[in-house]
């Protein structure tokens, strides 16, 4: 419960089900020694007050209170837990794919590491059957076992960040919200009189402090500096920049360069610390590899013929017909129908025949 819509209404859902919900807040500032829980009298039955090695983190932030409020509406536990250590090292990846020029996805691996990782573990720890959250995705059943879907609200489907995790943990998922649309979704709240029915959606990474992740980066990363040349395709150095982790593959906007004509960020060269600028055709790519791949479905075999399907290079991005081929060492090649802009390296490729996750990988 992050204290959100989404996920109060989630628990809502649930609890109206017939589930005995236990809901729970991942901390990942600094620990606190107050303790902070919302209780039922006889939640101590339930669930002990913290996961074995971590401490209690405190409900002081904005978005813990909007949940202990929901909690306490819904009458059901919230525990806050500490995650600080482990959002550490997504702080780590985050920094160092900026660093090395590549565009990171840390909502990707929060997800993977934590939401469908650790909280896992966490579930293990108190028995509970589920793990549960408000993503816009569905879980429906297949001839081959659970599958993943893509949630019923175009607008806010996120199946997309949910491609990474363990497909034996699917049978232990719950996406309750899924199946409506997010106009559904605050009208529930707002008949349950909720305080968050119409609290804005984060658009920002919860552990960069005013959106400004450039700066975050530097303040984090000590004496490596990364800036460098900005030069044009053809090699004419037209700038100089503070950091590669300003830019991104397809970025247009604050480059700070006036050429007459628009360009784009073409590509980020870490060793030479350049920043590649050109035309909007030359971001096209016909074809990209991706490593670490994970499946949901069936995995396709190395050496079989390339299989069709479509593909979703970013988050926002719309989905793509493309053939897809296995490679050796957990790999995948994608060979787009119609040349794609704006294929970066740390990104996601995610593959769907229709509405169904097959799996995905980052691109390379």
């Amino acid at each position: 419960m992050s204290g959100g819509v989404d996920s109060s209404v989630a628990a809502h859902l649930l609890r109206k089900a017939g589930h005995d919900v236990v809901g729970v807040f991942m901390r990942h500032g600094e620990a606190e020694p107050v303790a902070c829980a919302s209780e039922k009298p006889d939640a101590s039955s339930l669930l002990p007050i913290v996961k074995p090695g971590h401490k209690q983190g405190c409900c002081s932030a904005s978005d813990a209170e909007d949940a202990r409020r929901v909690a306490d509406r819904l009458d059901i536990p919230l525990y806050a837990i500490d995650f600080q250590e482990e959002f550490s090292q997504i702080i780590d990846y985050f920094i160092d794919e900026y660093s090395a020029a590549r565009t990171p996805n840390p909502c990707v691996v929060c997800n993977n590491w934590l939401k469908f990782g650790k909280l896992f573990q966490y579930a293990d720890d108190v028995g509970a059957e589920f793990v549960a959250t408000g993503h816009y995705a569905r879980l429906a059943s297949a001839s081959d076992g659970p599958a993943l879907m893509r949630g019923l609200d175009d607008h806010k489907d996120q199946s997309y960040v949910l491609f990474g995790v363990a497909r034996e943990l699917l049978p232990r998922m719950l996406l309750p919200v899924g199946d409506y649309r997010k106009d559904e979704i605050r009208a529930i709240a707002r008949d349950m009189q909720l305080r968050v029915a119409d609290k804005k959606d984060s658009q920002e990474i919860c552990f960069v402090p005013g959106g400004d992740h450039a700066a975050f980066i530097r303040s984090r990363r000590g004496d490596s500096p990364t800036a460098g040349e900005i030069v044009t395709t053809d090699g004419q150095v037209v700038g100089q920049h503070d950091g590669l982790e300003q830019f991104t593959i397809g970025q247009r906007k604050g480059l700070g360069i006036a050429l007459g004509e628009p360009r784009f960020v073409i590509r980020l060269e870490h060793d030479t610390r350049r920043v590649v600028l050109g035309r909007k055709e030359e971001l096209a790519r016909d074809r990209l590899t991706a490593k670490d791949t994970n499946w949901l479905a069936p995995a396709p075999s190395v050496g079989a013929p390339p299989t069709r399907c479509q593909v979703k290079i970013r988050y926002n991005s719309q989905r793509v017909p493309a053939r897809i081929e296995a490679l050796a060492d957990a790999r995948l090649s994608v060979t787009f129908d119609d040349p794609q802009f704006g294929v970066a390296p740390g990104q996601a490729v995610v593959c769907y025949d229709g509405d169904r996750v097959l799996g995905g990988g980052w691109i390379e």
